[in-house]
């Protein structure tokens, strides 16, 4: 498991380092093929620049690296069940400057299982050569990666200087990490200037190496960040600011490439506390949370080796709307609902059906002949019932094919409902109660005089037949 590798590791390189993350207990009768973790693979891309002949302390820089890394490559070799791959790529190693060669970047060992005796042996090798060409060893390493559904595709830069060939190390880096390729780089900077410093920040997670027990570290933080999830808990505060909304769907996305990466439905453990995530450090996330209406939660980062909360603020009730004497086979007619003050339409309804809303007041608007329209407001843990009188059938029977109008008659005021069909003789509508005025005049006749006016009155599950004189 990743966290175990985690742990091993930290505990050969780390001094001294305490990881809070605890392991997680499989989740009784689920899926463990869905639990599998996704393969993670580590490119490290190594700068054999000739600045790194460099002193750094009692050596070289190329020295200590090297034997950094030897010592980070056996500690990961030593690893039970791992479940990554590495690979190296290297630059500045193959042209002495002068001149310079932009080109010197070149895949030296490409990703495989336990290969790292191999990239070991190639780091010994390496003799600092040339220039600096970071961004496009960079753009290189997105051509790295075999294709991969399920992967998590990580770069580990180890640089002791800044880009050297006038190109953009943090436009390069944007792009591979927008297109999915990889996930944000981490650099390690071996003895950089505060300048230099800065203009790593835009292309990864930097972290700094003054020396070459801090460089040991690095690599530590950086191998337990990769290697271990983190665990989280996401808490939906009702109205109160209490953890205790639940069984909401909810979906976290990559922020940077829009991606769903997890989904699930809220729930509550045995003790009433939100059940405990895995997530993984490297991604910066958005939270979409499946209430009506919805709340998003951008830009989550997860802060390795603890635990998290993620907070959301999501007081809810229930809307019910019913309609009374209503059959199983009788049509039901759709409701809209809408927020306060706005004419978009934020859901469609079902009569006879509780809803979950956030806390608000709501326009609901059920589209029967003629519309019923309600203010409502949704409290917090309560369902506000709404209910619609049951409508009556209207049979219209004309002796000649019509044109004409229905409409609502309310306090002498006459408001149009619908039209008539003009080539039916037999008619008929699901109307609310209510008095209602047909206008009507035979399709052939000519004059106004011929127009007729019927008045008619419909009662919840009764039906009517109205007839022209």
């Amino acid at each position: 498991m990743r966290w175990k590798n985690a742990l091993v590791l930290a505990s050969m390189l780390l001094t001294p380092m305490v990881l809070t993350a605890q392991p997680i207990a499989p989740i009784p009768g689920a899926n463990t093929e869905e639990q599998k973790p996704p393969l993670t693979r580590i490119l490290f891309v190594f700068d054999a620049s000739y600045s790194m002949y460099g002193r750094w302390e009692n050596a070289t820089k190329m020295e200590s690296a090297q034997r950094m890394m030897s010592r980070l490559l056996d500690s990961l070799a030593s690893l039970p069940n791992p479940n990554f791959e590495l690979a190296l790529r290297a630059y500045g190693h193959q042209k002495p400057v002068p001149p310079q060669d932009c080109e010197d970047t070149k895949l030296e060992v490409p990703f495989a299982k336990d290969n790292m005796s191999r990239i070991k042996k190639r780091i010994q090798s390496l003799k600092p050569m040339g220039t600096t060409p970071i961004a496009r060893s960079l753009l290189r390493s997105g051509g790295d990666f075999p294709p991969c559904s399920d992967c998590r595709n990580i770069v580990v830069l180890i640089t002791d200087g800044i880009e050297a060939c006038d190109e953009d190390p943090c436009a390069v880096s944007a792009m591979l990490q927008k297109k999915g390729i990889v996930l944000r780089p981490f650099i390690i900077g071996v003895g950089l200037d505060a300048e230099q410093k800065k203009l790593f920040d835009c292309v990864g997670t930097y972290i700094d190496a003054t020396n070459e027990s801090s460089f040991k570290q690095a690599l530590g933080i950086v191998m337990t960040q990769v290697l271990n999830n983190t665990t989280a808990q996401i808490n939906l505060l009702d109205a109160q600011d209490i953890p205790s909304e639940t069984d909401i769907s909810l979906l976290l996305e990559d922020q940077l490439t829009g991606k769903t990466v997890q989904s699930f439905v809220h729930t509550l453990n045995y003790k009433g506390n939100p059940d405990t995530l895995l997530l993984d450090p490297l991604i910066t996330y958005t939270l979409k949370i499946g209430t009506v209406p919805p709340v998003t939660v951008d830009s989550l980062r997860i802060v390795p080796g603890k635990h998290n909360h993620i907070g959301a603020k999501t007081p809810t009730g229930f809307l019910e709307i019913t309609v009374p004497g209503l059959t199983a086979t009788s049509p039901l007619a759709p409701v809209v609902v809408r927020q306060l003050g706005s004419e978009a339409i934020l859901h469609v309804q079902t009569v006879n059906a509780k809803q979950r809303y956030l806390i608000g007041t709501y326009k609901v608007e059920i589209l029967t002949l003629p519309r019923y329209e309600e203010i409502v407001t949704i409290s917090p843990n309560k369902t506000t019932q709404l209910a619609v009188p049951a409508p009556g059938d209207a049979t219209i029977q004309l002796k000649a094919p019509s044109i004409g109008s229905i409409y609502v008659e309310k306090s002498g005021h006459w408001s149009w409902l619908l039209d008539l069909d003009t080539h039916l003789l037999r008619q008929q509508y699901r109307l609310q109660p209510g008095t209602y005025k047909m206008v009507v005049r035979p399709r052939a006749a000519q004059q106004t005089l011929y127009s007729r006016t019927v008045g008619f009155t419909i009662g919840s599950g009764i039906s009517t037949l109205v007839k022209t004189p």
